[in-house]
């Protein structure tokens, strides 16, 4: 898949999350640009857009299940830079008891290890 086909999948996530969770467009639009708002809606919205990619066990993302999802979905010259990057990044989960707080602070981690290759809804 190339990026673009990626994001418009990506889309369908996002309008399944949006009012699941109460959030619009001004909170949400700019998490791929590195704007991340710390409001608890936010991070239960993209906890939520990575429980509907089930890359999310047992309320965590799973560094498995993404390395799957990345060898499925994600374009040829992004993979070993995610792969890289998640190894890394969902340790961070484990800093906070909260589900969502956890993803939400993994996620940013992600957009700062690589801000050219973060791709997100």
């Amino acid at each position: 898949m190339s990026r673009e086909q990626l994001k418009k999948t990506m889309t369908v996530m996002k309008k399944q999350c949006m009012p699941k969770h109460g959030v619009n467009n001004e909170k949400v639009d700019k998490i791929e640009q590195g704007v991340f708002i710390a409001e608890h809606d936010v991070m239960c919205y993209i906890a939520c857009i990575y429980k509907v990619s089930q890359v999310v066990k047992n309320e965590r993302l799973n560094k498995e299940l993404i390395s799957k999802q990345v060898d499925i979905l994600y374009p040829q010259e992004l993979k070993l830079s995610v792969k890289k990057n998640t190894a890394v990044c969902v340790e961070v989960q484990s800093k906070y008891d909260d589900p969502c707080e956890g993803i939400f602070y993994a996620t940013k981690c992600l957009y700062e290890a690589d801000p050219p290759n973060f791709i997100f809804p």
